[in-house]
This record gives structure tokens, C-alpha cells and sequence, in this order.
């Protein structure tokens, strides 16, 4: 109900912005997304705007616009809490950096649709048609939209030389949008593939995202693969497939179908999907490759390939440019998910310790996952589900009892030991042999060479 009042304030909000514009003797229609998920069944998040007006007439128009895009002809205004980018009809110069026009030159409506990359993308809507939602289409969108397919506006390999993030963004749309690639689009996108690589690593991460948060995400994965895209990407993907493991535990297959059926799986519940947890699904195997191993025997042993993947995975993520916190918590992922093997034989103090991890949640899920795609072996996943309920009232690692200003008053010097006698408490903490302050105080004594009369006087000072 709170999203659908949204998406009508937004809609009022837009036509008071091109209300404004049309009363100054200026066409303005909708476009881009906007239409296309309307006419999609998507629900519609942002509304971009396109005018006839120039970019000095808009900021005229708008006292407290400013441009974001001077070069392009775009001006950000801002309406009831909403921002729009409302930009001028144009028509692109030449590119030269894969990315950008290097000039523009203002134009019609039609020029501008042309212009764009797919045609589900170069709609137009009038904002002010009776009956509302009047499409004008130039570029054969409508009928593609019918048929949900995606299609280059004019030449493919024009449309990928001029912005190669357009092969990426062509996967995205395939995925989120639920639509087949057409054949010539499809082709191109084979043949232009390298021109990924003159692309930053931030616009590849930002479609990379988007893919990997989707629905769609293991077809987005074989789309990136097939086409050669991933090359450009994580090229270290291609190792995985033909990666052959022992059939006993993985029956389905080699690393890379292992991989694919997780991704099939992910948020399959309906579960919410955090970035880190679908990057760490990607590429918790991805050290496998380099570790395989086949003994005298014939048996295949991947021994290390948590360490290796972790280690590969903060390569990967560091070279897309992913913030320390996501790299951090992917690659503690992929570090610790064979560690699930052994949480039956864990001490509970241990276990608790394993457990308490800042993005545990997500491991837990990821380990769901690749027993479900593999072997189909619940045991451990149910071991810790139960050991969890068990807690569900009380925190798994509570605050020590005892701390390091308890032994620098005991007359302590801080050192090295510090660490090894807080960590000893913290144990039988855990463990539950010790229940209270006074308990470790006193088991401190046992392990600390502090002298009894001087804890004596501390457990009487603190009146316990």
C-alpha cells in the first residue's frame, strides 16, 4: 500500500514538473524506464523527463534546479521530496571513449529516441493524453515490449562502440525485465564483447550488482559466460567450468554447474538477498580450480580451496573496486563455508564463537545452498538451526565476566598473557562452567599468579 501511494505521488509530482514546462510552449513527455516497466507491469520508481526546452530555459523555469549534466543538456529538478532529470531532446556526436558523446546537438523528439540503446528504452510518454498513458513510439518499442524482446535501436555495433557498458546493461535487462535478446542484438553482442574491457571497473560492478540482486541472476551469470562478457569481469568463472568433483558429493556436476544451481536457488524462498551474500555464492568455490587434486586412486581432493577461494575472492572484488566492508565479509565467507563440516565436533564454546560472526546469517544460508545443490545432506545446516533456537532468548557471546582492567587492579602488568587468560575465561564462559562474576574471579586465581589476599580484598571490594 506504501509503495503504491508513492508511485502516485511521484506521478503527480512529475506532471506538476511537466505541467510547468508545457505551459511555457514546450514539449515534454515521459521517458525511458519509466514507460517501459509501466508497460512491462513493473512498478515504477523514477520518471525521467524529456523537452524541448533548453537547458537555460529549464533552470529559468526552475529556480532551484541545477544542471548535473551541462554538457548533455540535463537538469535535475526537484518536486514534492521527488527528484526528476529533466533533459533536452538531442542527438549524440561521436564517441570516442566507449562511454560518451564527445558533443551534442539539440534536436526533435524523434532524433533523440533514436538515439538510445534499446528500443524498450526509447518510448515516450505524454504526460496530459486523454485517455492517459498515450505512448508515441518511433524506434518499434510497443511491439518488442509485446513480444518482450530486447532489441538495439538501428545498427547493434554502432549502439555498443558508442557506450560498451550497453553489452552489460543488455544482460540486465534480459534478466530483470524477463525479455529474450533478439538474434542480430544477441550476435553483436558476441562480436563486441572485448569493448568491455575500456570500461571502468565501477560501471562493470554497478551492472554486475544489479544481475547478482535480481531474480534472474543464474541466467544473467550464463548470459555473461556465454557471450564472452565475463572475460572482462571475473574472468576466473571460465576455470570453473569442466572443474570435475567427486560424484559422491556433488552428483550434479563440475564447479561451475554447482555454482549456477546455488544462484537458481538463491531467494528462491522468497528470503531476502543481500550483495554480499550472492557474491559469496558466486565465488565460494572459485579456488577450486587451482587446488584440484587427483591421487593414485582416481580421488579428486580440493584440499586448501577455502583458503585459495578467499584469497582469490579479495583479489576479484578489490580489482572491481567493491568497498572494504563487502570484500571483507565475502571473503570471511568463503573462508569459513567448509567449516560448517565440522560444527557437530565443535565445542559449544567454539560453536558459539563460529556462530557470533558479524554476516553469519548469510553463511548459514550459503551453506543451505550448497548442501541443496550438491549432496542434499542437512545435518550440520539442522544442527545449527537447532543450536540457534536454543539461544533465541539469550546472546550467543554475552560480555565477559571478567576484563583487563579486573587484572590490571589485581596488580597486573599488561602483556602478551592478557589475552591468553581473558580468552581461557571467556571459554569456560561459553562452555558454561562459569555463570558468574564472582565464578571467574575466582577460576582467575587458578590460572593468574596473583596473590589470594589480593583478590580476596577485590571480590570483598566489589561486594561479591
Amino acid at each position: 500500500m506504501i509503495r503504491f501511494m508513492e508511485g502516485i505521488l511521484l506521478r503527480k509530482a512529475a506532471e506538476d514538473v511537466a505541467r510547468v514546462l508545457s505551459g511555457a510552449g514546450h514539449t515534454v513527455y515521459f521517458v525511458g524506464g519509466c514507460v517501459r516497466d509501466r508497460l512491462l507491469g513493473y512498478s515504477v520508481k523514477d520518471i525521467d523527463i524529456a523537452t524541448s526546452a533548453r537547458p537555460d530555459e529549464v533552470l529559468r523555469l526552475f529556480p532551484d534546479a541545477w544542471e548535473v549534466g551541462a554538457a548533455f543538456g540535463v537538469v535535475l529538478v526537484r518536486r514534492e521530496g521527488f527528484s526528476f532529470e529533466v533533459a533536452t531532446f538531442r542527438r549524440d556526436g561521436s564517441y570516442r571513449d566507449g562511454r560518451r558523446p564527445e558533443d551534442v546537438c539539440f534536436t526533435d523528439a524523434e532524433e533523440d529516441a533514436r538515439r538510445r540503446d534499446f528500443t524498450m528504452n526509447g518510448l515516450f510518454e505524454d504526460p496530459f493524453s486523454s485517455p492517459p498513458g498515450r505512448v508515441v513510439d518511433y524506434v518499434g518499442g510497443v511491439e518488442d515490449i509485446r513480444a518482450r524482446v530486447l532489441r538495439c535501436i538501428g545498427e547493434p555495433d554502432r549502439r555498443f562502440e558508442e557506450d560498451s557498458l550497453r553489452l552489460m546493461r543488455a544482460v540486465r535487462f534480459a534478466v530483470t525485465r524477463e525479455v529474450q535478446v533478439e538474434t542480430e542484438t544477441c550476435s553483436s553482442i558476441f562480436r563486441n564483447a572485448p569493448l568491455l574491457a575500456r570500461i571502468s571497473p565501477e560501471r562493470l560492478r554497478e551492472e554486475l550488482d544489479r544481475i547478482l540482486l535480481s531474480p534472474g541472476r543464474k541466467r544473467g551469470v550464463e548470459m555473461l559466460v556465454e557471450t564472452g562478457l565475463m572475460k572482462h569481469v571475473i574472468p576466473e568463472i571460465y576455470d570453473m567450468i569442466g572443474c570435475t568433483q567427486p560424484p559422491q558429493w556433488h552428483p550434479e556436476g563440475d564447479v561451475y554447474t554447482h555454482t549456477l544451481m546455488m544462484l537458481d536457488a538463491l531467494g528462491r524462498d522468497g528470503s531476502p538477498v543481500s550483495l554480499e551474500l550472492a557474491l559469496g555464492v558466486l565465488l565460494h568455490d572459485i579456488g577450486k580450480p587451482p587446488c584440484r587434486q587427483v591421487d593414485e586412486t582416481g580421488r579428486i581432493r580440493f584440499s586448501g580451496h577455502d583458503k585459495e577461494g578467499s584469497s582469490m575472492a579479495r583479489v576479484i572484488l578489490r580489482r572491481l573496486k567493491y568497498s572494504n566492508a563487502v570484500v571483507d565479509a565475502v571473503c570471511s565467507m568463503v573462508e569459513r563455508h567448509m567449516r560448517f563440516i565440522n560444527v557437530r565436533q565443535m565445542r559449544k564454546s567454539t560453536l558459539r564463537m563460529f556462530m557470533n560472526a558479524p554476516h553469519f546469517r548469510d553463511e548459514l544460508e550459503l551453506h543451505r545452498l550448497d548442501c541443496l545443490s550438491s549432496n542434499g545432506l542437512m545435518d550440520n545446516w539442522q544442527f545449527v538451526r537447532d543450536f540457534m533456537d536454543s539461544y533465541r532468548n539469550a546472546p550467543l557471546v554475552p560480555p565477559p565476566l571478567v576484563t583487563g582492567r579486573d587484572l590490571v587492579n589485581l596488580g597486573l602488568s599488561p602483556g602478551p598473557d592478557f589475552g591468553k587468560w581473558l580468552s581461557r575465561l571467556q571459554e569456560l564462559q561459553l562452555e558454561g562452567t562459569l555463570r558468574t562474576r564472582e565464578e571467574a574471579l575466582l577460576q582467575l586465581g587458578q590460572i593468574v599468579p596473583v596473590e589470594q589476599n589480593a583478590l580476596a580484598e577485590y571480590l570483598k571490594k566489589l561486594a561479591l
